[in-house]
């Protein structure tokens, strides 16, 4: 019974470590359980908070994440809008001058490639620029003045058939007539409403030649150092920006000057349509209409509006009502292809943007900022779209090509030979 009970004994002590072992390991396992677990209910603890469910659902936490994200992203269009407008008399020269910058550089360009310096090839540009417009208003000019008594005989003449007209057919007396007439003398020529005219007009008048001035001197500096300017905005990006904000400035450059080229093709088909008109009907001034249509369709809305108007009046006091309704019709029949047909396929294969998106930018751009937001808006949409699509890898068109960099040759000193870099210059 010793022995046996030695032997239990025994085995009981040389199975003592194991046993112990184990009560060890499954009491540690326990303490580490007690330890994880109060780390999961006792805020504060442990690993942290377990997270409280306030009862929104997954796809409401999606949705105001987007909309506070969209709400800021609004809030700063909104504050860039605003500081624009408030300086519109500066931007919107600037704009006019980069638009002039995107439809003369290759005159620019091309004065260059016949070895004349960069700075007198701008030079140039400009004069001649402005020597064209001056040239075009001075032919109306001379035209006008030309016709002048003429057109002046026809007038009275037209106002008569006007007056004859408002009798037969509404059933106004001369003295109706003549009373309307003076209430709109009087309307005009009121002391408040005419200083009030007069001080609105003489402000435009100085805003449009501080304007000029400053599209003139921009347009000069972009012909001439377009490319600094671009590398000293591009140098405002963060290091790792700089290769994108580069490439998307150049696409964009791309379509601003394929939209001003497609806008002057759509200029000049406007202007030979109703020029066209006009001389079949006989009326007189058909190169002074053909001009003042040209340049009023770069005035978006209000431009064409005004040059039809025109043609309609000169064709009312010329050859009476009867041809002024055909020219009228004349008008809205090429303005409504130019603006429907014409101008949304060919701006919308020159600039990438598909014709109801020039539509819709045109009208968007006039409820915001007027003829400003009209002129400015289908450039705008291009840009965009271009910018947009090359960071997102969708380019039509390869990368716009960029002069390779120039290597200096490099001086061979007797100890810097090895360790002497490769400079590039650009």
């Amino acid at each position: 019974m010793s022995d046996s009970g030695r032997d239990r004994t025994g085995q009981h002590d040389e199975q003592s470590p194991v046993a112990d072992n184990e009560v060890l390991e499954s009491s540690s396992a326990s303490a580490a359980e007690a330890a994880v677990e109060p780390a999961v209910e006792v805020p504060g603890a442990g690993r942290g908070p377990r997270k409280v469910d306030h009862g929104v659902t997954p796809a409401m936490e999606i949705a105001s994440a987007w909309a506070w994200r969209f709400l800021v992203i609004v809030a700063a269009i909104a504050v860039i809008g605003y500081g624009m407008r408030y300086l519109s008399e500066i931007v919107v020269p600037i704009t006019v001058g980069v638009l002039l910058t995107a439809l003369l550089i290759p005159v620019t360009t091309g004065l260059q490639k016949l070895r004349l310096p960069r700075g007198p090839a701008a030079g140039i540009t400009v004069l001649a620029t402005l020597v064209v417009i001056a040239g075009l208003l001075t032919l109306v000019g001379t035209q006008i003045a030309g016709q002048f008594e003429d057109l002046s005989n026809q007038v009275g003449e037209g106002v008569q058939k006007l007056r004859d007209m408002a009798r037969i057919n509404f059933g106004l007396t001369d003295a109706d007539i003549t009373s309307l007439f003076k209430q709109l003398q009087k309307q005009l020529t009121s002391g408040g409403a005419l200083g009030q005219q007069a001080a609105a007009v003489g402000t435009t008048a100085t805003h449009v030649v501080a304007g000029l001035f400053i599209s003139l001197f921009c347009l000069f500096f972009f012909l001439y150092q377009g490319e600094q300017i671009w590398s000293w905005l591009v140098r405002l990006f963060p290091r790792r920006a700089r290769d994108k904000a580069d490439s998307s400035g150049r696409k964009a450059w791309v379509s601003l000057t394929a939209f001003v080229r497609a806008t002057v093709i759509v200029a000049a088909v406007d202007a030979i349509g109703i020029s066209l008109g006009a001389a079949i009907l006989g009326l007189p001034l058909v190169s002074a209409i053909g001009i003042l249509v040209f340049v009023g369709s770069f005035i978006p809305v209000v431009g064409a509006l005004i040059s039809g108007t025109v043609a309609v009046l000169v064709a009312l006091v010329a050859k009476g009502p009867i041809i002024a309704i055909v020219m009228l019709a004349v008008v809205i029949g090429v303005q409504q292809l130019e603006a429907h047909v014409l101008q949304p396929f060919l701006l919308g294969r020159a600039v990438s943007v598909h014709p109801l998106a020039i539509i819709l930018s045109i009208a968007t751009g006039v409820v915001i900022a007027g003829i400003v937001g009209a002129l400015v808006a289908v450039p705008t949409a291009a840009v965009l779209n271009a910018i947009v699509n090359h960071l997102a890898g969708h380019d039509v068109d390869p990368e716009p090509p960029r002069p390779l960099p120039r290597r200096r040759p490099q001086q061979a000193t007797p100890n810097r030979d090895a360790a002497a870099p490769a400079t590039t210059t650009d």
